[in-house]
């Protein structure tokens, strides 16, 4: 029996959560509100899975995944069946709150997720689990599962494994500011930052040493492109008020959001993006 999945949120990374349910065999819903975000998220999600039938890693069509993709304006018309909802919306504890309350009211019976990577995912709500998972998500392998004691046994089991049935490794993690995942990612972004700033090295060259000497597929500085600098720079900013003052944001992030140098989407962070 195909499943059936909700992603609230079209962006970068609910685009990407969608696609990989599809990929799944899953029928999936997502919410965006408006007429233009909500073409813009269903032509995300059809341009991520072309891209991926190009490059041999689907099975079956872009076309066919897409005739199991629903796209709606407001949680209220979620399917009856939805057993699983991802929320995907921008990294805002009252906003978080606001759509979880609003899924939990229309799919009572679904298990409810948070793709939040920094925020305290008990916050939300203490029925929510935090499905963390990476950009881009249909390439990378890991989902980070946050867990924390308002989570029954059954709740956690089934994320994990709707997590394995997406292809994905799954690691379980407390909920902690940054879980693993970022906290982690964090600090070597900002050292790296710091190390520009300091005139260290190029940008060229501080993602070289990490790719060629430590293994990393992509260099810091370039991941702190593609996730955005705002995005960084919101998080530095909680680990601070959570963890104190060794995540402070160097000022050379500060200022390129400033001038809305925020990486790829605008076409210029730490690189030039055409």
């Amino acid at each position: 029996m195909t499943r059936s999945a909700a992603v609230v949120g079209g962006g970068t990374m609910g685009a990407g959560i969608a696609h990989v349910l599809l990929a799944a065999g899953d029928r999936v819903t997502v919410v965006e509100a408006g007429d233009e975000r909500a073409a813009a998220a269903k032509e995300a999600v059809a341009r991520s899975l072309r891209k991926a039938q190009e490059r041999g890693k689907l099975d079956g069509t872009a076309a066919e995944l897409l005739g199991r993709l629903a796209v709606v304006g407001d949680v209220r018309n979620l399917p009856d069946d939805v057993a699983l909802v991802i929320e995907a919306v921008p990294e805002d504890v009252p906003l978080k709150q606001r759509v979880l309350a609003d899924v939990r009211a229309a799919c009572p019976d679904a298990l409810l997720a948070s793709n939040t990577s920094s925020l305290s995912v008990r916050q939300l709500g203490d029925d929510v689990i935090g499905m963390h998972f990476f950009n881009p998500v249909p390439v990378q392998a890991l989902l980070e599962l946050v867990v924390h004691d308002g989570l029954g046994a059954d709740q956690v089991r089934t994320a994990r494994e709707w997590g394995e049935s997406l292809g994905k490794t799954v690691i379980e993690v407390r909920d902690s500011p940054g879980f693993a995942t970022s906290r982690l990612g964090v600090v070597v972004g900002l050292e790296a930052i710091r190390m520009l700033e300091e005139g260290v090295a190029s940008a060229e060259d501080i993602d070289t040493g990490m790719r060629l000497g430590y293994g990393w597929p992509m260099g810091p500085l370039r991941l702190t492109d593609l996730v955005g600098l705002d995005v960084r720079l919101s998080i530095a900013e909680h680990l601070t008020r959570e963890l104190g003052p060794r995540f402070t944001p160097p000022e050379l992030l500060r200022n390129k959001v400033a001038r809305g140098e925020l990486g790829r989407k605008t076409g210029r962070g730490f690189f030039e993006w055409t």
